[in-house]
């Protein structure tokens, strides 16, 4: 597997550039990608991309005050530094005083497993093995299948003039189908460092039984309903907790969770949600863009709410220190962000959570989630793809996509089961970023209408 940058020679690099004249302190970050995708559909692989990424991100301080820039090549790295470095004597010159804009202090990073040798085997002759497969289930049971394998190393350095200077690369396994039988439709997604994490067998197996039992769906009736989430749907709305009040940035401003109702409960004692980078789930590494070591930050304990996710300046404002997670999005400022949110399993597969349902719904995942109100926790969505209404403790008729406008955290105060299988999805517009969730039971969410 590729590494997008020669570590031998990167680091050094970094070390240099960050050495130079021209402001009081100078923060370097490498964020590279080296990805192999085998594209399916129709039938065939039509679409396999080999992509390199690299994005080299440059913090210059001076009396404070804090500048970037960026480019996407090594070579380019002594003009970003300048650039930068021009930008905050601007800023301290205009300005009524020093700024408070600080660099990371040298700490151990924590130790993690990020190499994993089956997801260097996980190439590119494994990959078409796998879609021809797929394809070949899918068509046996009167459908197709469309969706992507893929393999990556994930690149990390972080150098700047404090002494600070850690590297790291990890593994990335990556694995989506939809499966359509007629109008039944099923969907599967997972990420992990490793491949044979994924289960890419079992779960394709899985997602053809599901679009062949989702043909004649029929409309949801508008109610609310006991649901069993799957670990799709589960973590679809995990992700907005960040939102809710677990940003830094919104606990200093005093909005949300953290600022007004810290150590309450808001959700079942059954509901443990950690952002952990050092967890096995999703995507762990062991520190952020500004070289701080990754803490495990806990959002709800027991259902009590917890802290929140900080960056040096949020953490800064809120007179804590960072927990190691500054993140610079594309065509966004710098924030905190929750990248590796967990919700804990328990003792449940799928089958025991539904068999303890009389009358509810099965949810596969929702799309297009939305907010609607950041202080209740609502969000509205639609159900997709393998949804069902559960009978006697048992799937029964398939139904299709319903529009839903619920509270996140009305829902987590209901949930009476929690499954044990955990499954990873992507984080939008967030690097290295993964929601990772079992199944869930909950009560009373809405669909359609209903009062």
């Amino acid at each position: 597997m590729r590494t997008p940058v020669d570590p031998d020679r990167l680091v050094p690099a970094l070390e240099r550039a960050a050495s130079a004249a021209g402001a009081d302190a100078v923060e370097i970050a490498l964020l590279g990608k080296a990805g192999e995708y085998t594209r399916f559909a129709g039938g065939r692989v039509h679409q396999p991309q080999d992509i390199t990424e690299t994005q080299y991100t440059v913090r210059a301080l001076v009396d404070g005050h804090a500048a970037r820039a960026a480019t996407g090549v090594l070579g380019g790295l002594d003009a970003a530094v300048a650039r930068a470095a021009e930008l905050a004597r601007a800023l301290a010159k205009s300005a009524g005083g020093p700024g408070t804009a600080t660099i990371a202090a040298p700490a151990a990073v924590p130790e993690l497993e990020l190499w994993h040798d089956d997801t260097a085997a996980f190439d590119a002759g494994a990959r078409a093995a796998l879609a021809a497969a797929t394809m070949a289930r899918a068509e046996a049971a009167g459908g197709h299948a469309a969706g992507m394998f893929g393999r990556a190393v994930t690149q990390l350095a972080v150098v700047n003039s404090a002494g600070v200077a850690h590297h790291t690369r990890a593994t990335e396994a990556i694995g989506s189908l939809t499966a359509t039988v007629d109008e039944g439709t099923s969907h599967w997604i997972d990420l992990h460092r490793s491949a044979a994490a994924l289960d890419a067998e079992r779960s394709v197996a899985r997602t053809v039984r599901e679009a062949v039992a989702g043909r004649g769906r029929g409309p949801l009736p508008d109610g609310h309903y006991t649901v069993v989430l799957g670990p799709q749907a589960a973590g679809e709305l995990l992700g907005f907790l960040e939102a809710f009040g677990f940003s830094g940035e919104l606990a200093a401003a005093g909005v949300g969770l953290v600022a007004n109702r810290r150590g309450e409960r808001v959700a079942s004692t059954l509901v443990n949600v950690a952002d952990d980078a050092t967890s096995p789930y999703g995507l762990p590494i062991g520190f952020d863009l500004e070289g701080t070591p990754k803490s495990v930050v806990p959002l709800l304990t027991g259902g009590l709410v917890g802290a929140a996710v900080t960056d040096l300046a949020s953490a800064r404002a809120l007179g804590s220190a960072s927990t190691g997670h500054a993140h610079v999005a594309r065509e966004e400022p710098p924030s905190p962000v929750a990248a590796n949110i967990v919700l804990s399993p328990g003792p449940h597969t799928e089958e025991e959570l539904i068999a303890g349902v009389e009358r509810g719904l099965y949810v596969q995942r929702f799309w297009y989630t939305r907010l609607v109100d950041r202080v209740a926790g609502t969000i509205t969505g639609v159900s997709r793809d393998g949804c069902f209404l559960i009978e006697n403790g048992r799937l029964a008729a398939p139904v299709a996509g319903a529009r839903f406008t619920h509270s996140v955290l009305d829902l987590l105060a209901t949930v009476d089961g929690v499954g044990r299988t955990v499954r990873s999805q992507p984080v939008m517009n967030v690097w290295n970023g993964a929601v990772s969730a079992p199944a869930m039971r909950g009560h009373g969410f809405r669909f359609g209408a209903a009062a």
